[in-house]
Formats: C-alpha cells, structure tokens, sequence
C-alpha cells in the first residue's frame, strides 16, 4: 500500500466496486468527449460495461488480472489494472506478446487528473511487476490524448496501426522494460 498526502492505492476489493463503476464511467464518458466521438454510444456503454466486467473478474480467487485502486476518502478515484495481452494487442503485434501482461484500465476521474494519481498507479504496479520478477509489459490504446502521454511517458510505440479506427486515427501498442521504470 502507498500513501501520497491523502491518495491510497490497494488492491481492488468489492466494498470498491461501486466507486469504480462511477470512475469509469464518468472517466471513460469524458475521454470519449475530448476525443470528439461521444456520438458513439454503443461503444462507449460497451468500454464502459468492458472495464466493470474486468474489475469484477479481478476479484475472483484465482484471478489473473491485478487491479489497483487509488482512493481518496474511501472514493476510488482511478485505477490500473495488469493482465494478459487483450485480443487487440495480439493482433496488431502477430501474437508476437502473447506472453507479456498488459498495463490497462488506467482511468483517472476527470477531476483529479494532472494531478499525478496516474504517475503514482503507474509506479505502484510497476513495483509490484518488479517484485514478481516481471521483465516486460505493454499497454495500446486508441486515444489521441492518451498516445501523446505514452509517448512522454513510455517512449516511442513498439506498433502503430495507421488508420485502425478510421482514417486518421491509429492505434498503437508500447512494449516496455520494468527495469527502465523501477527506481
């Protein structure tokens, strides 16, 4: 567990499941927004219903999906998730990272983003894959503003799909070393 002035980060657990729910919802709802594709409600109530099932599935005994949850006053207010590679990264990579775990599910309420509670997630699951003994991950996505952060973030994408979702607008998926983020 971490603390970071009044932000905590936990595993995910059912009493959180609500508050989550809300987070991706109004998260999701606002990139769809700014993304200028809000008008696509059936993929948007389907992103939505995608995250909450993946949370779910997180707390089940055997579970192979590692979900964190940053909280404030007991309000999750973003989480990250780690699990094998979804079908659009084993796609776009010719299965070729079928064996690495993806970094996913990084939603942060639109409130309390640029704020660092997505650094501090992203530091969080990167010690816990470093305690593992996790050598790679990788993460994709679909939206412009999120691309621009990956790139400061985690560098240049392993894969870029030009025109995946239309012209214009590709999709792109980095494959990253723990030990380049572990400090």
């Amino acid at each position: 567990m971490t603390q970071n002035n009044q932000l905590t980060i936990t595993r995910l657990t059912q009493a959180d499941l609500q508050s989550a729910f809300e987070l991706f919802t109004s998260s999701i709802t606002n990139t769809f927004e700014k993304e200028g594709i809000l008008h696509l409600q059936d993929n948007l109530h389907s992103e939505i219903e995608m995250k909450q099932q993946k949370a779910l599935a997180s707390l089940a005994e055997h579970s192979d999906i590692y979900f964190l949850a940053a909280k404030i006053n007991e309000t999750v207010v973003g989480t990250i998730s780690f699990a094998p590679c979804g079908e659009v990264i084993r796609a776009l990579s010719d299965n070729q990272l079928d064996d690495v775990g993806e970094l996913g599910s990084l939603y942060v309420l639109p409130s309390y983003q640029d704020q660092g509670v997505g650094s501090a997630l992203i530091k969080e699951l990167i010690t816990y894959l470093a305690s593992q003994g996790m050598e790679q991950f990788c993460l994709d996505s679909g939206y412009r503003s999120a691309q621009s952060r990956w790139k400061r973030k985690f560098g240049e994408p392993y894969k870029v799909a030009i025109d995946y979702w239309g012209p214009g607008s590709a999709h792109m998926v980095w494959l990253c070393q723990v030990s380049d983020f572990v400090k």
